[in-house]
This record gives structure tokens, C-alpha cells and sequence, in this order.
């Protein structure tokens, strides 16, 4: 379970840029919970997952994992129990390292040999690999040896998803992991997202500008404004929600219409 209670995070405080991007957060998400969250650009979105994944320490607040407060633990410690995937593709890969060596370091940070300083890969976890890597249906276990430089951003990001994944997070952070793919191989990671997810019962957060998305994935929506969550609901209330209504609701909470030309375009699908 994760939980955040009462997230400030100011930038630039007592300057002419000072940016309040956190204010006053609190959210809990337990285990299987799949959550998507929507918001104009400077909602707060992809602050909200770096104060997770200890990018920066937040100003006030706490942040706990399973019981544990990891407010100020370091974002490499962190990233043994948090799998992220980025909305560019070449930030998740070593582009210089090949399919396997890029597996072996996710599955070796992750794992109990964490610890262990001549840790290696066995045979048995790259023929696992290799299985993974079929599931995924585009020919990367034929590739172990290949450069990740070599592949498209579909195989990437698709990659990148395995490799958050190898050993089951704690919870995964998802920030517009498609936005950068077409339209085909997008449907193809959000397929493996959901399978993955689903498998594992991970805890979940996807950020998304497709309000069809932000209400079709998951479980759960949230809606975020000004450093703020203004929405947050689920079960039978979320079930019968069109997208206007979902529009509706976020006026509702934070006292504007949403003003957002991207997020507005999806409506029609």
C-alpha cells in the first residue's frame, strides 16, 4: 500500500518563479488498486510521481510504502520496490547495452542477489527472460544479444515495461508510457500494461490525457489541478460515468472548466 499524507512541494520558494506544484496531497493506494490520473499541463501529475519515486524530497508530508516511511529515502533505494515508466521511450533502456544486459541489471536490482557483489545472470533467469520477452510477441527473445539502441520506441517501451516489472514492483508509476507511440503499437503496450498489472495485482498510477482512457483502465480515476486532487472516485459511480460527466465533476471540484486542448480533443475518439 502506498500512502501520501498532506504533499507540499514548492519550487523556486521566495523567487519571482516560485511554482507551488504539491499542495496538500494525500492519497492512499493499496495493493491491485489501478488508478488513472488526468490534468492539464502543470496539474502537478508528473510531480506527484517524482515525490514518489524520490526524485526530490517534498517540503512537508510523508510518503510510506507498505507501512514504511521512505519520505527521505533516496530515489535508488526506492527503485528496488517502485517500477516508472517515462513518457519518452529511450529514458527507461541503456541504449549502448544489449537486450539481455539491460534485463540482467532490472532483474539483479530488483532481486534478492541485489546484495551480492559478483551477482550474474544463471541460466534459468535468461532462459526467463526469454520467455518474457516472447510474451511481448515482437521477436526480442530471437535479440538478447542486440543493442537496445537498435530497437523502434514501441520495442523500447515495451521493453521497459518488462523490465519494470521483471521482479513485481510494489507499485508502478506510468507517465503517458504512449504518448510517444502510434496509434497500433500503443493499443500493444497499453494491452501489456493491463495483462501485466492484472497478473501481478500490482498497485498502480497511470497518468493519461485520454479521458476515454482515464475512465476505461483500472479501477479508479483522479483528477488533478493545481497541485491539488479535485476528483477521486471509483466503483459504480465511475462505472456509469460518461466523459462529460467526468468534465462535470472536475468543474465541480475545482471551481473551473478544464481548459486543456488535449485532453479536450480526446473526447472523440
Amino acid at each position: 500500500m502506498l500512502r501520501l499524507t498532506n504533499i507540499k512541494k514548492t519550487f523556486n520558494p521566495g523567487t519571482v518563479n516560485e511554482k507551488v506544484a504539491l499542495d496538500g496531497v494525500s492519497l492512499t493506494v493499496p495493493d491491485g488498486d489501478f488508478a488513472t490520473i488526468i490534468g492539464s499541463n502543470g496539474a502537478g501529475k508528473s510531480t506527484l510521481f517524482n515525490c514518489i519515486a524520490g526524485s526530490f524530497y517534498v517540503d512537508e508530508g510523508s510518503v510510506e510504502l507498505d507501512d514504511q516511511d521512505i519520505t527521505f529515502v533516496p530515489d535508488y533505494r526506492r527503485a528496488v520496490q517502485i517500477g516508472r515508466l517515462f513518457q519518452d521511450p529511450m529514458k527507461g533502456t541503456a541504449p549502448g547495452m544489449t537486450i539481455e544486459e539491460n534485463l540482467a541489471l532490472a532483474y539483479l536490482r530488483a532481486s534478492q542477489k541485489q546484495h551480492s557483489v559478483f551477482s550474474r545472470i544463471s541460466n534459468r533467469e535468461r532462459n526467463m527472460f526469454r520467455e518474457r520477452l516472447a510474451l511481448l510477441d515482437m521477436g526480442l527473445e530471437e535479440r538478447l544479444k542486440q543493442p537496445v539502441g537498435l530497437l523502434s520506441g514501441g520495442q523500447r517501451q515495451a521493453l521497459t515495461l518488462l523490465m519494470a516489472t521483471v521482479v513485481p514492483p510494489k507499485i508502478l508509476l506510468l507517465d503517458e508510457h504512449t504518448a510517444a507511440l502510434d496509434p497500433a503499437t500503443a493499443e500493444k503496450v497499453i494491452s501489456l500494461t493491463k495483462q501485466i498489472v492484472e497478473e501481478h495485482h500490482l498497485a498502480c498510477l497511470m497518468i493519461t490525457h485520454n479521458m476515454h482512457s482515464a475512465l476505461e483502465m483500472g479501477n479508479r480515476t483522479l483528477m488533478m489541478d493545481a497541485g491539488r486532487i479535485v476528483l477521486d472516485i471509483s466503483g459504480e459511480e465511475r462505472a456509469g460515468l460518461t466523459v462529460d460527466g467526468l468534465l462535470e465533476k472536475f468543474s465541480a471540484g475545482a471551481g473551473k472548466e478544464l481548459d486543456n486542448d488535449r485532453i479536450l480533443f480526446s473526447r472523440v475518439e
